[in-house]
């Protein structure tokens, strides 16, 4: 019986309101009348948005006895069955017989390490609490998964590590101004940016050897917990050599196939359809994205290879403690992240490959947007040529006028042809949305 630890969890959540956090730029919905699902990775900031939005509850007017709070990562609450989830209602209803439950709001953290969570959540939003939300750091929190058996009813609030801007905040940079000295501190903060961490407890940690140590025991935790343990797999070692395989070639495509055909060589076991798994539970715990090679045809991008990007710069770097950086690799893979957070409903993100290449084709649906091509800089001819002769061919296939080429530090407009106006942003101004 677990009633009294409920009560004791709930009466210390209240007693923390408001939370000293730091705003972010996306705020949860407030009195939606629907679940709503906070997925993203580990540590990325999830709980701090719950946070950031009973802040906001009680600004309203909301009484912080109305917050009901609970975090499944509890020790306490290792052994928890869905049985018991009735006495979390039980415990809080003895705490407060004045209140009713549907005019409660309930944020329950990490509850994907209870096994069917999802029917007491369903059961509960049905006939009690219209203000519930949940939060998680793996697969089972992504609205596919959660479709069979809450049936449309949750929205999902999909979270990730900084923003540029949100990076900026933390740190106290201003970037509402148009003074000298502030962009040139805004230039210096984003090639750190660039090449450092955007979770948000590396981002507050001083010390370069500390926050190395916190990434790496990110990556350990992510293969561990969120993919050894939920996915059922084994091969630990295989495993994160895989996932380190695919980090070293981020933003290129990624044949699968010739990893396997390395592993192999290498003497150790494993199937090939494991690394294909493998591939998607990765994806899956939030560590990797992917994107297809942009075609017209289903099965033609089904059978092309994939481009991969890691969540986070400074956690790749702490992974594979690279021995040079490569800032462009490393740009490319902040400016997908940055797409990628700010992806609208319909569009969709790939790369086009023929006799040249375009990092990113966005599409909203059928029809293409924008075409964008990444390179730290322009000053070298070849690289130059190589940008603009990719935007062109994408270009031409696509009926695309949209052309931008992204920089560290370059601005400019040229027509390279007739028909054709590519734009050169700077990274940290496009990211901070001050170019067009």
């Amino acid at each position: 019986m677990k009633k009294e630890l409920f009560k004791s969890l709930i009466l210390l959540k209240q007693s923390e309101i408001p939370f000293n956090v730091i705003e972010r730029d996306v705020e949860l919905p407030l009195n939606r009348g629907k679940i709503i699902t906070i997925p993203g990775v580990r540590r990325c900031g999830k709980s701090t948005m719950m946070e950031i939005a009973i802040n906001h509850l009680v600004e309203s007017g909301v009484a912080k006895e109305r917050i009901l709070w609970l975090g499944f990562d509890d020790e306490r609450l290792t052994d928890l069955s869905v049985d018991e989830f009735d006495d979390i209602i039980s415990a809080y209803m003895e705490l407060y017989p004045h209140i009713s439950i549907k005019d409660v709001y309930m944020f329950f953290d990490e509850i994907q390490l209870v096994e069917k969570w999802e029917y007491f959540v369903l059961r509960l939003f049905k006939s009690y609490c219209k203000n519930i939300y949940v939060c998680g750091s793996n697969a089972t929190m992504l609205s596919t998964e959660l479709a069979s058996v809450l049936r449309g009813y949750p929205l999902e609030f999909a979270t990730t590590t900084l923003s540029f801007k949100e990076y900026c905040t933390f740190l106290n940079i201003p970037v509402a101004t148009t003074l000298e000295q502030d962009k040139a501190r805004m230039r210096m903060a984003f090639k750190e940016f660039n090449s450092s961490s955007s979770f948000p407890e590396v981002v507050l940690t001083k010390s370069k050897s500390e926050q190395t140590k916190i990434l790496q025991t990110y990556f350990s935790t992510m293969i561990m917990k969120d993919l050894i343990e939920h996915y059922k797999t084994s091969n630990i070692e295989i495993v994160k050599y895989f996932a380190k395989r695919i980090m070293t070639n981020i933003s290129k495509p990624t044949s699968i196939n010739s990893i396997y055909n390395d592993i192999k060589s290498q003497g150790l076991k494993v199937s090939k359809n494991d690394l294909y798994l493998w591939a998607n539970y990765l994806c899956g715990i939030f560590l990797l994205a992917r994107i297809p090679k942009y075609t017209k045809s289903i099965i033609k991008e089904h059978n092309s290879l994939d481009k991969y990007y890691c969540v986070d710069n400074g956690l790749r770097n702490a992974v594979l403690l690279p021995q040079s950086e490569d800032d462009g690799k490393l740009l490319e893979n902040n400016v997908f992240q940055h797409l990628n957070r700010n992806l609208q409903p319909f569009e969709k993100i790939t790369y086009f490959k023929e006799k040249y290449e375009c990092d990113f084709v966005i599409q909203q649906d059928e029809l293409v947007k924008q075409l964008i091509q990444v390179t730290w800089t322009l000053h070298d001819s070849a690289t130059r040529k190589r940008e603009i002769d990719g935007l062109l061919e994408a270009a031409r296939s696509t009926g695309c006028k949209n052309l931008t080429i992204i920089t560290y530090d370059e601005e400019l407009s040229f027509s390279p042809d007739d028909a054709h106006t590519i734009k050169v942003i700077p990274a940290w101004k496009w990211m901070l949305g001050k170019s067009q």
